[in-house]
This record gives structure tokens, sequence and C-alpha cells, in this order.
């Protein structure tokens, strides 16, 4: 069973509080893993194109914009997504 599915089945009322529960309970995971994998990428980032690293670099730069922007998104968007549609019954 998800997470999401088990907040919706407690007994707890949708809103705002569930909301931000979620997000306090996913914040630590996040910031624990994506910053370990930013790090561990920064000297091929920093080191940029040289000779021997025609690959790395490039696919290094693609990784940690990844990683930045999917901790922004999970984060900041989805909740505010949540807060917006997730009331509704469909």
């Amino acid at each position: 069973m998800s997470t999401a599915q088990a907040f919706f089945q407690s007994s707890s009322p949708f809103g705002l509080d569930l909301i931000l529960r979620g997000a306090k309970e996913r914040l630590s995971p996040i910031l624990m893993t994506a910053p370990v994998a930013a790090f561990a990428l920064l000297p091929i980032v920093l080191g940029g194109n040289r000779p021997g690293h025609e690959i790395e670099h490039p696919m290094a730069v693609v990784i940690l914009g990844g990683l930045v922007s999917s901790t922004v998104l999970n984060l900041l968007v989805m909740p505010v997504l949540y807060w917006r549609f997730g009331g509704k019954q469909w």
C-alpha cells in the first residue's frame, strides 16, 4: 500500500495538515539521498571536458540537473499540487 493510500484511509481528513505531514515524512529521505549523489558527481562536473571525460562530463551534468529538479519538484511542487487537486473526488 502506498503512503498516499494510507493517508487517505487514515482517520485524518484531507487538508493542509495531512499534506504537510506527508511532505515532512518525505523530506528526510530526499535530503539524505540527493545531496550524497550530487556530491559524488561534483568532481566530474567541475572538472569540465578534460581529455578522456568526453562522455562522463555531459552525463554528470544531466544527472545533477535531474537531481536538483526532482528534489525541488518533490519538496515544493508536489505538496502544492496535492493541496490544489488532492481533495477532489474523481
